[in-house]
């Protein structure tokens, strides 16, 4: 049966969906002695499928949980010639770790060549819960709890609430579940409140636990542990909150637009000063005074002043010619 050429690399373990992708673009897939191209549908059983020079085939999927130690890089090659998780595990098949552990981290990775499992546990929308144990250099406080329980704003961006068990009585030793896999996310949230770590390991993923599985040792999931943590991913997915979608600025009614152009209007002033307009700059602390008001209170008017006694005689005078 034909697939898209992506899912058919992931779920032979070459890479994940987006590294599968990432390889087509590259031209590092043919098919048919072709570069495959984005989108190409290719059926297995009778396509030729080459993937960075090796024979893609159907494999038996495979679960593994390593209890990591620290020193290992979780890579499947690295670049600097560092020892990798792939060191310490022997199996026939192409796997690769899910997500990724810290080199100085140790505790449960788990690895597989089912791409789409892998895609589940590891990408962020399906929120699969990690636990570590982190020993701190100084003991958490009661407010550092509380902001880590709240969320805190890192560098890259505030973090979700995590979950915080106190595992020691000088409160030194803390559980810490969160959902988020950022770069060393789990040592930057101690040290912004104050309580760098000094050992990290991590116990559980999802619905499984490391228990006393010694450390650089492999072990198979069970059928039971790998159909609980993909019912988790699913249930995960399908209780998740969509987030809300920013808020467009509404658009100005024809009344908002009247009602903006009436409160920047200038307005005419009744009375003497009608021919002055008023505007937002006269205000009643600033409110600019007319002319023929400082005048008036000033005291002083332009001309002679006229004497009541002037417009006496002028009034008799006019009496005496009638």
């Amino acid at each position: 049966m034909k697939q898209r050429l992506h899912k058919i690399l992931a779920s032979a373990g070459i890479a994940s969906l987006r590294k599968s992708e990432q390889m087509i673009r590259e031209g590092r897939i043919l098919v048919n002695s072709e570069k495959a191209k984005i989108g190409d549908f290719v059926d297995l059983d009778t396509d030729d499928i080459v993937a960075d020079g090796n024979q893609v085939s159907s494999e038996t999927k495979r679960y593994l949980m390593l209890n990591k130690p620290t020193g290992y890089v979780t890579t499947v090659t690295d670049p600097h010639d560092r020892p990798t998780v792939m060191d310490l595990v022997d199996v026939r098949e192409r796997i690769y770790p899910i997500g990724r552990l810290d080199v100085d981290t140790e505790g449960l990775l788990l690895l597989t060549n089912d791409g789409d499992f892998s895609q589940k546990m590891a990408h962020p929308s399906f929120e699969i819960e990690k636990t570590y144990l982190a020993e701190l250099a100084v003991a958490l406080t009661a407010e550092g709890e509380a902001l880590l329980t709240r969320g805190i704003r890192l560098e890259d961006g505030p973090t979700s609430p995590a979950k915080i068990k106190i595992a020691s009585n000088r409160r030194r030793k803390v559980e810490i579940t969160i959902h988020e896999g950022r770069k060393r996310i789990v040592r930057r949230m101690f040290e912004s409140v104050e309580s760098p770590v000094i050992r990290l390991r991590r116990i559980r993923f999802g619905t499984v636990a490391l228990d006393d599985l010694p450390k650089r040792w492999v072990r198979e999931l069970t059928g039971r542990e790998v159909e609980s943590l993909m019912d988790l991913a699913v249930e995960s997915k399908r209780v998740a909150k969509p987030r809300p979608a920013p808020k467009k600025p509404e658009e100005p009614t024809a009344n908002d637009r009247r009602l903006a152009f009436m409160a920047n209007r200038p307005v005419r002033r009744a009375g003497p000063d009608s021919n002055r307009l008023i505007t937002d700059s006269d205000d009643s602390g600033g409110r600019r005074r007319s002319p023929s008001k400082s005048k008036r209170r000033g005291g002083s008017r332009s001309g002679p002043r006229r004497s009541a006694g002037s417009g006496g005689r002028r009034g008799a005078s006019r009496s005496g010619q009638r």
